[in-house]
């Protein structure tokens, strides 16, 4: 049998209640009283029983995790960010992937019912507001991703705009002018490949430049196998760069084998900067500049703003909130930041 509230209370001479205050956390126990609990907690090794503690407050203990698709390492990494977020606010998260179908969206967003899971995170693709606007599940759910809104949910997403021009204004500080965008989509003009191609006519513009549009290349995915094919495209008529901005790290990985397939030299010939900072990207034979969002920031801020709406008490106005990003300079653009763990200087051996 396994240690109780009762034993603790009793190792540590206080009531169940003051035992039962520290291990939820309660704010009006005094340090002293809370030290001297926590030292029977540990003594005994003492483990509280979450789901009781869940359902008590008629909860389930588990909130959903909705990605477009699990097999790429973004969604991967941000799921793990999710999960350890959730753990602390005793929550176990269930991962699902929607495979960026418009219906398996409707179905995540629409029927999972509030007795399998107290709240949902959500990153769409293809949702539309009056879908939002008529969701009849009452369980509380936050939004990943830049595309805004009027419906009455929490949205987390980075400025894509502005992360992008931080990559094309790199490429042009180490002296690049005809920079490519690989990745580029049709359709809603709100989703991250619209805003980051935005970013890249912005900053060549405000650089004095004109976009050439001949430098940019749509793809069906955002795969290797699609930075490949469409860097090969590129070259194949001709126009050739002499700087890549790729939509994504997998995307700029499949653009760095086709140079090397090619004969070109990175960053020599073609500097390359990718956008996700998964982990592939710092130790490839060529490691990868790119654009880093803050995934612990956005999994903290979806967690933390699901688990207030749970929490109950007065209700705020849904939020947009912005975390942060940063450039990692590394081999593919011919500098390296020395704090970069995967970071090597130009030419060096490993």
């Amino acid at each position: 049998m396994g240690v109780s509230l009762k034993d603790v209370a009793q190792r540590a001479g206080v009531s169940i209640k003051t035992v039962s205050n520290v291990v939820n956390n309660y704010p009006h126990v005094t340090p002293q009283m809370r030290a001297k609990v926590q030292q029977a907690i540990d003594e005994l090794g003492y483990r509280p029983n979450l789901t009781a503690r869940h359902l008590r407050k008629g909860r389930t203990g588990i909130i959903a995790f909705a990605v477009p698709e699990l097999g790429n390492p973004y969604f991967a990494e941000l799921a793990g960010a999710v999960i350890d977020a959730a753990a602390q606010h005793d929550y176990t998260v269930l991962v699902d992937h929607t495979a960026g179908l418009r219906e398996r969206e409707l179905l995540v967003c629409q029927e999972f019912r509030s007795h399998v899971i107290d709240g949902l995170i959500l990153s769409p693709i293809h949702l539309e507001n009056d879908d939002l606007l008529a969701r009849q599940e009452t369980s509380p759910l936050v939004l990943l991703g830049e595309r805004e809104y009027e419906a009455p949910y929490d949205q987390i997403a980075i400025d894509n705009v502005a992360a992008a021009r931080s990559a094309v204004r790199h490429l042009l500080d180490v002296g690049r002018r005809r920079i490519a965008f690989l990745g580029s989509r049709t359709g809603r003009e709100r989703q991250p490949a619209h805003l980051r191609l935005r970013g890249w006519r912005e900053e060549l513009t405000a650089a004095g430049l004109e976009p050439d549009e001949a430098l940019v290349v749509a793809t069906d995915g955002y795969g290797r196998g699609d930075g490949a094919a469409a860097m090969a495209a590129l070259l194949d008529r001709g126009a050739v760069p002499d700087a890549v901005f790729a939509y994504n790290d997998l995307i700029a990985l499949g653009a760095l084998r086709t140079l090397t397939e090619r004969g070109l030299r990175v960053p020599e010939d073609v500097a390359v900067v990718g956008f996700d900072d998964i982990e592939e990207s710092r130790y490839g034979a060529i490691s990868l500049t790119t654009v880093a969002p803050d995934k612990q920031a956005i999994a903290r801020h979806a967690v933390d703003r699901l688990v207030e709406r749970l929490a109950g008490g007065p209700v705020s106005e849904p939020r947009r909130i912005r975390p942060g990003y940063r450039l990692v300079v590394r081999e593919s653009t011919g500098r390296v930041d020395p704090a970069d763990p995967a970071g090597r200087e130009p030419g060096a051996d490993g």
